[in-house]
């Protein structure tokens, strides 16, 4: 064991912290499917109005595209990532292969992520709060553990001097896709 660099502190806390945001909210969306299930007329908690709707997005078949309902996948991973971030601070350096590992979970992650991003708008029509904290979360775990593995290559050099402009544009996206989608819904409000 040794000591953890600059280069894998910051990872570590984005790792813990957002994993466990990511791990609440896929065990809040764990809890609302039980409840869901065992009483049909449930409305969970997070289906607030037309839009924003857990509901909605629960009963559609892309809640479950593995055959099992998507916060069990959520589940797992935020506990692996937490568990990372956690191992990380406590001064361990991982070998690549761990940190290749996480590249592919993350990188599986932000692909399933931006398929229920498309789902949630375009097929769906409905917002799930603890579904959009869980694409913030994916997305961010992603683009540090990406960033992570690109060190010491050119390419890493040059995206590391804009990470936070490109994340921050990245998210700015997919606000954009969300009113854009919504826009008739959110003219009526404001």
């Amino acid at each position: 064991m040794t000591t953890t660099g600059d280069t894998t502190r910051g990872p570590a806390w984005l790792y813990l912290i957002g994993g466990a945001l990511g791990l609440a909210a896929a065990i809040a969306l764990t809890l609302e499917k039980i409840a869901k299930l065992r009483d049909p007329a449930y409305v969970p908690s997070c289906s607030i109005n037309p839009v924003i709707s857990c509901g909605s997005v629960m009963d559609s078949p892309q809640a479950s595209a593995f055959g099992f309902p998507n916060p069990l996948i959520g589940i797992a991973a935020f506990a692996v990532v937490v568990t990372f971030g956690v191992v990380l601070l406590t001064g361990y350096t991982a070998p690549r292969w761990v940190w290749f590992g996480m590249q592919v979970g993350a990188t599986f992650g932000v692909g399933f992520v931006h398929w229920l991003i498309f789902a949630s708008l375009y097929r769906i029509h409905a917002l799930c709060p603890y579904c959009m904290v869980v694409w913030i979360v994916t997305i961010a775990t992603f683009w540090y553990t990406t960033l992570h593995n690109l060190r010491g290559t050119v390419f890493g050099g040059l995206v590391r001097r804009v990470h936070s402009g490109l994340l921050a544009l990245w998210y700015v996206v997919v606000v954009v896709l969300v009113l854009q989608a919504f826009w008739p819904y959110w003219s009526t409000v404001v």
